[in-house]
């Protein structure tokens, strides 16, 4: 099993910066891709930015640009620099890791990440 650590949201002003780090520990030899989702109050949640062990990278349209999702093989950490942000950016963002073998998906337990004035 992998466990998760979050950290990095908080309240920022439109255009302002965030930088979001999620630590993973335990069965750290199995993860693949490793990424960030988002959900707004009464919004689904939505893909941000993935990472694959390789460095291969996919982000949504909506940040494209602005955002830069990285990571640290030897750290096991993931990164996401948000620059640029705006007020629909709020949301509580969540860590993912993927794992394989066995096949699986790790939730982060979300950072909230404000965008106002």
């Amino acid at each position: 099993q992998v466990q998760l650590v979050e950290s990095g949201g908080g309240l920022v002003q439109p255009g302002g910066s965030l930088r979001l780090s999620c630590a993973a520990s335990g069965s750290i030899f199995s993860i693949t891709a490793m990424g960030w989702y988002r959900q707004a109050p009464g919004k689904q949640r939505e893909l941000v930015a993935i990472i694959t062990r390789g460095g291969v990278t996919n982000y949504a349209d909506s940040v494209k640009g602005r955002f830069t999702i990285s990571r640290d093989n030897a750290k096991s950490t993931v990164y996401l620099q948000m620059n640029s942000l705006k007020p629909e950016d709020t949301a509580v963002h969540y860590c993912v890791v993927d794992t394989f073998p066995p096949l699986g998906r790790t939730w982060g337990q979300g950072t909230q990440v404000t965008v106002s004035s």
